[in-house]
């Protein structure tokens, strides 16, 4: 008789740490990504745009974190933003059942993310996608803030509301 394997209890893992980035415009547009991983599919129904985001290493301050992220995401260097804004309190989700134990190596059951307001102080050219190896994004546009929350995927929905309405009087 062959056993299961042991069920994992997802709700016991702990929140991956993470640092989000809402970089805008002089034009207070705000800079989406198309994840490298759904290039091909069609915007209608899956495809999905996000600002910068990522990890953050072990002993990381959170500012060294969100210029680096912004750099392996977008190639746009320290020089080129000014942080405006950080959010007050950390924002978390949890993955959606389908991703659970999939992402991070199943070591976490979703995010505890704090997301920093940058203003983009370079021109277009200096956003590079492919500046690091791999690329996390296959195209880039810049997109009014409220649009956000309707192109995320839509177990991040609310934290793109929570972000945007910390930040809206800065943008």
């Amino acid at each position: 008789m062959s056993q299961k394997p042991p069920k994992t209890d997802f709700a016991a893992l702990p929140y991956r740490p993470c640092v989000g980035v809402m970089l805008v415009n002089a034009s207070g547009l705000a800079f989406v990504g198309k994840r490298i991983d759904t290039r091909g599919q069609p915007d209608e129904g899956g495809v999905y745009w996000q600002m910068p985001q990522g990890g953050i290493d072990e002993g990381e301050e959170l500012r060294e974190a969100a210029l680096r992220e912004l750099w392996e995401e977008t190639g746009v260097v320290e020089e080129h933003v000014t942080i405006l804004a950080q959010t007050r309190e950390e924002v978390l989700y949890d993955l959606p059942d389908e991703l659970m134990g999939k992402l991070w190596g199943g070591k976490y059951r979703g995010q505890r993310q704090h997301w920093v307001l940058a203003r983009f102080n370079g021109e277009d050219h200096h956003i590079r996608l492919d500046a690091h190896d791999p690329a996390e994004f296959c195209e880039w546009q810049w997109m009014e803030p409220a649009q956000l929350p309707e192109v995320i995927v839509p177990f991040k929905k609310r934290v793109y509301r929570a972000v945007l309405d910390e930040f809206r009087d800065l943008i």
